[in-house]
């Protein structure tokens, strides 16, 4: 793949409230600093990031937003006034004795795009916070090692990297209901106001990164395919963590093909169990029960396992009547969701505190967590692309390349070129952009059908499809032409003999 260099600018404003400047401030404030970290990926690939530092005081009205009475009502006051370009990020310093962070939290993350750090004894302690912080807010080391998956050795990279969705321009979501045993149980589910209330808001806020489409359906007779083992103790059925990998493929089958999907589709299923089978538990690898009954599949999607209570008295008719409680569904499913974009909260030290994004589903910072990783995979894909593209091109030497593929081609190498730009000048929003421009142009230039006929017919193809046709006519003719330069040369020889 051809080599990729983008350094990653994130502006952060640190702003310090009365009574937590540091003793030992190099200059007076306002002043700038710049820290710059190499990433290490592979030899072809640098990833720099550079974090633009202002060091100021706060204003009038930030001081007064800093008055409030717990941290999550001055980051509400706060959100105004900072600064919301995407990827930039404001730290308020607050004295050491402030009684807004809890006894023992010295960070404490916002929902927007800014902390409270309590302050330390010097400006290297507060430093050392900052960089903490910044890590947990923007990207780590990590997240980007993760969206250059396919450049990184095997070796360097955690097994959670290969567990996240490739960036696409789009995804396709579907909730499916599987009803096994629709003669025991007849299910209701209001899954249209379930994906009103608890998934739009976070698909309104993902909208940035993709486009997606969601869809739902019920299916009856479909089985996991995996016999679950009867508990004798617990009297349940239990299905082992071994197991759970057999359990996809039989119920794929089953769900329609994603193969027409131009996009990744993601299958959340939720899975009554027969009455045969009931009541049926997920153990995790330990042999305990998984809280939630549900697991995951990394890139593929989720599983929860929906329990119906026995009937009380033994003679109740038949089929049962069973309202799915949605919330609780839901709750599990858009865990699911956020584990399959990589923004499963990472341990933290024990003296940051996250406030939760609420029914937004992921805080703003988180967005722009996967828009930096996003970026940084679009780049590295169209890189790929295009030098795909470049050596194909150079096997095939009768190749006409028509004008608009060549078009496709510069927009996408000036929008390459104008994401890492945007990168360096810190201005993620445009470079995300200029990123996924990039992604279509390059994907249009390579699948472009004038390209597609000559990739099936190479010269040995061609050679093995007309010689049949011409081995039968060329062989007389040869043989009539070695004739008559045989007569030929024997006339030559004498002359003088006649007829």
């Amino acid at each position: 793949a051809a080599p990729v260099q983008v350094q990653l600018v994130v502006p952060i404003a640190v702003v310090f409230g009365p009574g937590s400047v540091p003793a030992d401030l190099p200059r007076p404030l306002p002043f700038r600093d710049v820290q710059e970290m190499e990433i290490s990926v592979n030899l072809r690939t640098s990833v720099t990031s550079r974090y633009e530092m202002l060091y100021r005081s706060t204003t009038a009205q930030e001081e007064a937003a800093l008055a409030a009475a717990t941290a999550r009502e001055a980051d509400s006051a706060l959100h105004p006034l900072q600064d919301a370009t995407l990827g930039s990020l404001t730290m308020y310093v607050v004295p050491e004795t402030s009684s807004l962070l809890p006894q023992g939290i010295n960070v404490y993350v916002g929902k927007h795009r800014s902390a409270l750090v309590r302050a330390g004894r010097s400006l290297a302690a507060l430093q050392a916070h900052v960089r903490q912080v910044t890590q947990v807010m923007s990207f780590t080391a990590t997240s980007i090692a993760a969206a250059l998956s396919d450049r990184v050795p095997d070796g360097q990279l955690s097994p959670d990297a290969r567990r996240y969705l490739k960036s696409s321009l789009g995804y396709e979501i579907t909730f499916s209901l599987l009803n096994p045993d629709p003669k025991s149980h007849t299910v209701d589910w209001d899954i249209e106001g379930a994906v009103n209330r608890y998934v739009r808001p976070v698909l309104d806020k993902l909208s940035l990164v993709a486009n997606f489409s969601v869809d739902s359906q019920i299916l009856y007779y479909a089985v996991l395919g995996v016999t679950p083992r009867y508990d004798k103790e617990s009297s349940s059925f239990l299905l082992s963590a071994h197991s759970l990998p057999h359990v996809i493929n039989p119920v794929e089958a089953r769900l329609g093909s994603s193969a027409a999907s131009l996009y990744p589709v993601l299958n959340f299923l939720l899975y009554v169990p027969e009455r045969s089978h009931s009541p049926l538990y997920i153990q995790d690898k330990d042999g305990a029960p998984v809280s939630t009954n549900a697991f995951h599949s990394p890139r593929w999607g989720g599983i929860m396992v929906y329990n119906v209570e026995a009937p009380a008295s033994p003679q109740a008719s038949l089929p049962l009547h069973v309202d799915v409680d949605m919330a609780r569904v839901m709750e599990v499913f858009l865990a699911q969701l956020r584990l399959l974009f990589g923004l499963s909260r990472e341990e933290l030290p024990p003296e940051f505190l996250l406030e939760s994004p609420g029914n937004e589903g992921l805080a703003d910072w988180e967005l722009d967590h996967l828009l930096w990783a996003h970026t940084v995979e679009n780049i590295a894909t169209v890189s790929t692309t295009l030098t795909s593209l470049a050596q194909l091109l150079d096997k095939i030497g009768n190749i006409v390349i028509k004008d608009d593929v060549a078009s496709e081609v510069y927009r996408a190498v000036a929008s390459v070129q104008s994401a890492v730009a945007k990168l360096a000048m810190g201005h993620l929003h445009s470079a995300f952009q200029a990123s996924k421009e990039a992604v279509t142009s390059s994907e249009k230039a390579f699948f472009d059908p004038s390209l597609l006929h000559l990739l099936y017919f190479p010269d040995d193809q061609k050679f093995a499809i007309y010689i049949p046709l011409f081995l039968p006519m060329a062989v007389p003719i040869l043989l009539s032409l070695a004739k008559i330069v045989r007569e030929t040369r024997q006339r030559k020889k004498d002359p003088t003999k006649m007829d």
